[in-house]
C-alpha cells in the first residue's frame, strides 16, 4: 500500500500487510512485512519503533521521505494502523 500527501513530516506512507504471531511468520500472509523487512535492511535501517498501531521508522527514497510500517493488528485491521498515520501526516 502507497499514500502520499505533502504536509511536514513524511510524503509517503509505505505500508507492508501482514499478521502478526510465528504462526504467520515466513508464509504468504506476510509477504507485506517480508518487503518491508527487504527495504529496510537495504536501507540498513531497523523497523520496530512501535508507533500508530505499527512498527515502524522513516527513511529517505529516491529524494523522498517515507515512514515504513508494519502494522502489528491482524490484517483486516491494518486500516486502523494505515489511518492514524494518514491522519497524522
Amino acid at each position: 500500500m502507497f499514500f502520499s500527501k505533502k504536509s511536514g513530516g513524511v510524503e509517503w506512507l509505505v505500508v507492508g500487510l501482514g499478521n502478526p504471531g510465528d504462526k504467520y511468520e515466513g508464509t504468504r500472509h506476510n509477504a507485506g512485512f517480508m518487503a518491508i523487512d527487504q527495504l529496510a535492511e537495504g536501507l540498513k535501517i531497523p523497523v520496530q519503533r512501535l508507533k500508530f498501531k505499527a512498527l515502524t521508522n522513516t527513511a529517505e527514497i529516491a529524494g523522498h521521505r517515507v515512514l515504513l510500517m508494519k502494522p502489528v493488528t491482524y490484517m483486516n485491521l491494518s486500516g486502523e494502523a494505515v489511518g492514524e498515520a494518514a491522519a497524522f501526516y
